[in-house]
């Protein structure tokens, strides 16, 4: 198990990661007393190719998701979940339908502007810690801040790394830290920028219980801290009841949603 972490990340002195006011807020919802539609997605279609033929892994998706929600995404496996949040992150493209994240289209930008939207917009967090292996801890962390053209990008690294708990472990190389530790860098890689939008592919899916209850620990701590709206893709039907709403996919198809401001649905019978 990992070090233990600190008390009360949100009793934490203001700090390079409090995110703007533009951050924070969104574009203008166009109606009075009313979130804003941070991902809007309307009858998402993916199908990749195959040498059998064609696979549809998403049929139809129809999904609203406003500033500031956290939703937990729970099914079987083979469901679409991950492939949704892809298509969320602009790593993959849809095959049909329509998708605006933060009220831009993501249809309408080529390779280079969806590098560029991912960098301001959105932090991911994967099963794997996807860390480069010859980069410290700390330079890990920057990596995003530094191809922004941040000058203060070691001191922003530095400090998210504090806020997870490794202000000790700054030059240390992924092979000398835990898992538990690897998941905690990579977490801070994708919130030091304060995305609007954080996306989590089951984050605790290497870790062992004990560890990945701390590193969750930590990501709904600051995620209340900056605002962030979260998608966690999760089999644990604990960590999605600790989302403000739970939407359910099985065989491509989204066949429960608990109502939690999105779009509309069957009430969600428990994740997997």
């Amino acid at each position: 198990m990992d070090a233990p972490l600190p008390d009360s990340l949100s009793a934490a002195p203001p700090s390079p990661l409090a995110p703007t006011a533009a951050a924070r807020t969104g574009p203008d919802p166009g109606r009075a007393g009313a979130a804003a539609p941070l991902i809007e997605a309307a009858g998402l279609t993916f199908t990749v190719r195959a040498a059998s033929g064609p696979v549809n892994i998403l049929r139809g998706v129809d999904l609203t998701v406003t500033a500031g929600e956290a939703v937990g995404l729970v099914g079987p496996s083979g469901s679409g979940k991950t492939s949704l949040l892809m298509l969320l992150a602009g790593l993959e493209r849809p095959t049909g339908g329509a998708l605006r994240i933060a009220g831009h289209d993501l249809a309408a930008m080529d390779e280079d502007a969806l590098a560029r939207f991912r960098r301001e917009h959105i932090g991911i967090v994967f099963q794997a810690f996807h860390l480069i292996p010859t980069m410290t801890a700390l330079e890990n962390v920057a990596v995003p801040l530094e191809f922004a053209g941040r000058g203060d990008a070691f001191d922003r690294a530095a400090e998210a790394l504090r806020s997870v708990g490794l202000a000790h472990r700054l030059e240390h190389y992924p092979g000398q830290l835990s898992g538990g530790e690897q998941q905690r860098v990579a977490l801070a890689r994708a919130v030091v920028a304060a995305p609007r939008l954080l996306l989590a592919d089951e984050p605790t899916g290497n870790l062992d219980r004990a560890t990945g209850a701390q590193v969750m620990e930590l990501l709904f701590d600051l995620r209340a801290r900056l605002g962030t709206t979260l998608l966690l893709v999760t089999h644990d039907a604990a960590l999605a009841a600790r989302c403000e709403r739970q939407v359910r996919m099985e065989d491509g198809r989204i066949v429960g949603d608990d109502g939690g401001g999105g779009a509309a649905g069957e009430a969600v019978p428990g994740a997997e």
